[in-house]
């Protein structure tokens, strides 16, 4: 797949924005002045990019600011990508069973988690290839936020990854579980304490799985979107020990 930027605007600290498509794929790559520059690449929620784009341009600034660059895409199935019929079957059931009170099945987080890490995953290695054909773009490479099972089956099958920041707080499959313990390199994991999604125990569960010899996991009181400001300047210094 071909990278083909579309637009571009100066921010106001210096940092170039651009929006790019990889084949039909949408995506904003951020750089700083200082050039070539580490790479971090921005996971999100499959919420749409447009939705998403406050907090990703402020993840985006906070990392052109510690001399990285930034970049992310589209989910599949979100924003204006082709709607998938088998995810939002998924994404009814699972409104159905939260409405209800009721717990949400393996059934449920399988059928809604699994699907879109196998398309996801190749994708963001696409993507990756084309942006470090970039002369603007350096390594090391480093990953930074959810869907968490996406960030575990990436870090697994892509060795350019060489330290993570997962954001636990999305749910997670049985089956991550065994991927977990192949994941080896340095991991950041911030979990959301009171997160009023969030399986807690999971989260837990899950770190504990992680193979790495490295993994901080750094708990804050407050619901999933009430990340401290110095949680994430932890974050940038973790990314600034191990990607410079």
């Amino acid at each position: 797949m071909v990278l083909q930027f579309t637009s571009e605007q100066h921010l106001d600290d210096g940092v170039l924005e651009r929006e790019f498509t990889l084949g039909e794929i949408p995506g904003i790559l951020w750089t700083p002045a200082s050039a070539p520059a580490p790479l971090i690449l921005l996971g999100h929620p499959p919420l749409g990019l447009l939705k998403m784009y406050p907090r990703l341009v402020a993840r985006a600034r906070h990392a052109a600011a510690d001399g990285f660059a930034a970049a992310t895409i589209e989910l599949p199935g979100s924003g204006e990508r082709p709607r998938w019929a088998a995810a939002e079957h998924a994404r009814a059931d699972l409104r159905r069973a939260i409405e209800a009170g009721e717990p949400v099945s393996d059934e449920i987080i399988d059928a809604l988690i699994l699907p879109l890490v196998d398309k996801a995953v190749p994708e963001w290695q696409a993507a990756l290839d084309a942006l470090l054909s970039l002369p603007e773009i350096g390594g090391p490479v480093g990953y930074s936020g959810g869907v968490i099972s996406i960030g575990v089956r990436l870090v697994v099958v892509e060795p350019r990854i060489v330290a993570a920041g997962f954001f636990a707080g999305s749910f997670v499959p049985r089956a991550m579980f065994e991927e977990a313990r192949q994941v080896t390199i340095p991991l950041h994991v911030l979990l959301q304490w009171d997160d009023e999604g969030n399986d807690r125990q999971a989260a837990l569960d899950l770190f504990d799985a992680f193979g790495s010899k490295e993994k901080t996991l750094h708990a804050n009181m407050g619901g999933h979107t009430g990340v401290p400001q110095f949680a994430g300047d932890t974050a940038a210094q973790f990314f600034t020990r191990h990607l410079k």
